[in-house]
């Protein structure tokens, strides 16, 4: 029988005998086990978070905005600018 087969086996063999003893580990009777009120405290945490989340996208989403209004009205001001005809300095004012 060829190494390379072997050494797969051996390795299936491994890999499934250790996932087998880390169920049987994690489902052990005196586990440690988080109680329900800090259960809660984390889903209170995590809701307060993706409050804090959700008004932050929509200030960046406004800020956004202001910066696309800011823009066009930049843009818009120098094709006016671009499109005036040339003034001749050298001409007195009234």
């Amino acid at each position: 029988m060829p190494i390379g087969i072997v050494i797969i086996a051996i390795v299936a063999v491994a890999a499934g005998s250790i996932s087998q003893l880390l169920k049987i580990w994690l489902n052990r009777p005196g586990r440690a086990v988080l109680p329900q009120t800090d259960l809660q405290e984390i889903r209170d945490g995590l809701g307060q978070l993706q409050q804090a989340v959700d008004a932050i996208a929509v200030e960046v989403e406004r800020l956004s905005e202001g910066q696309r209004f800011t823009t066009k009205l930049l843009s818009e001001q120098a094709r006016k600018i671009a499109s005036a005809p040339p003034v001749d300095e050298h001409l007195p004012m009234q």
